[in-house]
């Protein structure tokens, strides 16, 4: 079976779709479409823009969606039988499977990526890399510290985020070291994403999601808040609300993914972060950048 993948934030680059919209009319569409909904031409800033400029969460978050999504809507054969995405990825794997229009899809993404802004600024809070430590320690370190540290993205074995107010998680860097982590690094993150800190922003998504109408898909999406199969409209919603606040179980739907018959594994958008993570989950899976 065939699996496609959706990256998330931090997979944008200068000059990202600009390929797509000078070789597709479908493309040329959808782009101008977009400018229109957002109200500012972000295909100026994919395009032309620079580092700086593609970095501001407004601009991020929508620009990889675009990305994602236009570029799925290009391919030829595209029929997927099963899709995840990571994080934000999750958006452009419900419009890749007919869960969510376009447009809702894209006015949800910039949502969030306000939401999320909005959040960032009422706490400093940061994310943190963590090597080469198993699981349940990295999640026990961070039950034991005083303030708010979780374990975020499971990526892939061996690699998980932590995520919380930036003292708790600095602490929580110390500690990890100290019991053996190759390195525990902090992000040059805005905030502290999927954990107890973005509540507000969660709260505010939740009343934009729940106005939105979602479809029945095509195919299951392997969401990150479950890492099962989800085809329920209404399940579907529910876990994109949770998602904000809870981890990222990305090796866990990968696995799962491959327990329920994907064979290969094509990555839809910016970047090949997926592409890599999976190799690391699973060396046996074809996996294709698109």
């Amino acid at each position: 079976m065939k699996a496609y993948v959706f990256p998330g934030q931090g997979a944008q680059f200068t000059g990202m779709g600009k390929d797509l919209y000078e070789n597709s009319t479908i493309a040329q569409e959808l782009f101008e479409k977009a400018n229109e909904i957002l109200g500012f031409s972000i295909t100026d800033i994919m395009f032309e823009g620079n580092a700086e400029e593609l970095k501001e969460t407004k601009v991020t978050q929508p620009a990889v969606f675009l990305h994602s999504v236009i570029l799925a809507k290009t391919l030829e054969n595209f029929n997927p039988e099963m899709v995840a995405g990571h994080s934000l990825g999750e958006f452009s794997a419900l419009v890749a499977n007919g869960t969510l229009s376009f447009e809702d899809g894209l006015k949800l993404v910039s949502k969030r990526a306000l939401a999320m802004q909005k959040a960032c600024e009422i706490q400093p809070s940061t994310m943190a890399a963590v090597l080469n430590l198993e699981d349940k320690i990295v999640e026990d370190i961070c039950a034991s510290i005083d303030g708010v540290v979780v374990a975020a993205n499971y990526n892939c074995p061996g690699q998980l985020v932590i995520s919380g107010e930036y003292k708790a998680v600095e602490e929580a860097c110390e500690k990890m070291k100290e019991a053996g982590a190759k390195r525990a690094l902090i992000l040059p993150v805005g905030g502290a994403f999927h954990s107890p800190m973005m509540e507000p922003a969660r709260e505010e998504l939740a009343a934009a999601i729940e106005a939105t109408t979602f479809s029945t898909p095509i195919c299951p999406v392997y969401q990150n808040v479950t890492a099962s199969a989800v085809s329920d409209a209404d399940e579907i919603k529910k876990n994109l609300i949770i998602q904000l606040t809870a981890p990222v179980k990305w090796t866990q739907s990968v696995n799962q993914m491959i327990a329920d018959g994907a064979t290969s594994f094509t990555e839809v958008g910016p970047g090949k972060v997926l592409v890599g993570l999976v190799n690391k989950i699973n060396k046996e899976v074809e996996t294709i950048s698109a």
